[in-house]
């Protein structure tokens, strides 16, 4: 069969929850062979689109065509029967089973009423090998790194005859080298007549990858394209539906003020060593370096998740050594953490509760909290930063992720923090939502907080910084004023590489 035959079609997919439309109408088809990517801002409905696809949910209308046979809805099962795989941003993986038992979970290779572990290693061996993947099939989940973990998901759902694999932001929790290896097996299954669909927020992959690409926005199909006959800038107008003309808001002015707010003077710890810097009131600073140089960590220290073992941090004026996050959060330090989902927002809760998370002991008298006053401050920054949602009472889980980020900087807010800090702050979060954290971001420094922000994407960091401190295996490497950013220089200092 040619290219131009479609392995699966989508027929004006609907799918409604209680007061929100997450698809309209949509309809697309994706050509066999291809590699089919799939973009649009948080809420576009993208995953809500692969989930009926997968049968992880029922449409609440439309019809889905696999190699010409319809279905009104599928489910896991039939998914799999028709050659459907799904690579989730959330690994479905169990960390005490090897790598072969792993990729036969839930359908194991017996030898009568025994299950012949010697013949699944035999045969996860045969899958890992054809995908030029290097891990013992014996070797444990938990001990593999992400980017081996992902690996072993695509090697269960090719080892399942999938023919259709959809991976849902797969670079995502990758490192840079994890990422060319996840694009070289790609290439080898769409080489070997796997078709993919590619969703991701990061556009160079979508360029790198794709064959044509579909844009949703705000559930709605909006167009597909031959991927090498649009570019960036066309493709982030349809996924917004305006033009963002500064990638990078510009500040109205200068905010920096003389004032020091804080400072670590030879501060070590939890990995890192002998840091010493200055944070004015009003500034943006970005801290750079490799994944591992100790950002994170320093992090950690400044908001009491880990105790400093020497050196000293002043903040306001006022030396402090965070014993916990609740003291850090009293004094006026605020953490919108790398990991959300984990470390930065309660899921299963509200998004009222969220907010109001770390000023509970101000709206309560004993374990009796003032609803009135609960409810007013969940408005407030509701509308303030634009959190889309039909009510407060929605859990945050059920978010976009450009929405969990918002409710998170609005506790933050509401705590009233003097020193923000963001780690990848626009991690997993798609252009639109980008552009109005930076926006939030600049409005916080003009009303005179201090943000220190850490990011691994360079562009953003040289974008957003007033200066930028760069660490090198949890040390300093080198202090950049704005005149001085230079992409260059900053990965000779992140790699602790010096220019003669």
């Amino acid at each position: 069969m040619g290219l131009d035959d479609n392995i699966l079609e989508l027929k004006h997919i609907t799918k409604l929850y209680p007061g929100v439309v997450a698809l309209n109408d949509v309809s697309l088809n994706i050509r066999r062979g291809e590699v089919h990517a799939l973009v649009g801002e948080n809420g576009a409905g993208k995953s809500t689109l692969i989930k009926t696809c997968s049968g992880a949910i029922a449409p609440t209308k439309g019809e889905i065509v696999i190699n010409g046979n319809s279905f009104s809805n599928m489910t896991p099962q039939t998914s799999v029967k028709n050659g459907i795989g799904v690579i989730y941003q959330e690994f479905n993986l169990v960390g005490d089973l090897s790598v072969a038992e792993n990729i036969f979970l839930g359908r194991a290779i017996r030898k009568g009423m025994l299950v012949d572990l010697k013949a699944m290693e035999r045969e996860a061996k045969k899958v890992l090998d054809s995908l030029h993947i290097d891990i013992s099939s014996k070797t444990l989940v938990k001990t593999l790194s992400v980017g081996y973990q992902q690996m072993v998901e695509i090697a269960k759902a090719v080892s399942q005859n999938a023919r259709l694999l959809i991976m849902d932001e797969p670079s995502a929790p990758l490192t840079n080298a994890e990422v060319e290896s996840m694009f070289a097996i790609v290439d080898h299954l769409k080489e070997n007549g796997v078709t993919i669909i590619y969703i991701s927020h990061r556009l160079d992959e979508i360029f790198r990858l794709s064959d044509r690409v579909t844009v949703l926005r705000d559930g709605q199909y909006v167009t597909t394209l031959n991927t090498s006959e649009t570019n960036k800038d066309e493709l982030v107008k349809y996924m917004v539906g305006r033009q963002l003309t500064e990638v990078y808001p510009e500040r109205k002015k200068s905010c920096i003020r003389d004032e020091v707010i804080f400072e670590a003077d030879n501060v070590s710890g939890n990995g890192d060593h002998d840091i010493s810097l200055k944070m004015h009131k009003g500034e943006v600073l970005g801290l750079g370096g490799l994944v591992g140089a100790g950002r994170t960590e320093f992090a950690e220290l400044i908001f009491g998740m880990h105790p400093k073992k020497a050196g000293k941090f002043i903040f306001k004026g006022q030396e402090f050594s965070p014993k916990d996050p609740r003291e850090a959060i009293d004094v006026g330090i605020g953490l919108v953490p790398e990991d959300r989902k984990k470390e930065g927002a309660l899921l299963g809760m509200s998004i009222r509760s969220n907010i109001n998370m770390p000023i509970y002991n101000r709206i309560s008298k004993g374990t009796v909290v003032n609803a009135k006053k609960e409810q007013e401050i969940a408005e407030k920054y509701r509308g303030e930063i634009s959190i889309k949602t039909p009510t407060l009472d929605q859990l945050v889980k059920n978010l976009s992720g450009g929405n969990q980020q918002k409710v998170i900087l609005a506790k933050w807010l509401a705590a009233n923090s003097d020193l923000l800090i963001f780690d990848e702050p626009t991690r997993g979060i798609d252009v639109g939502a980008k552009q109005e954290i930076y926006t939030l971001i600049n409005t916080l420094v003009e009303q005179g907080k201090t943000v220190l922000m850490i990011s691994s994407e360079m562009e953003e960091l040289m974008g957003m910084s007033d200066r930028i401190i760069i660490l090198a295996e949890g040390r300093m490497a080198g202090e950049l004023k704005k005149a001085e950013f230079d992409q260059e220089r900053i990965m000779q200092l992140a790699s602790m590489e010096r220019k003669d």
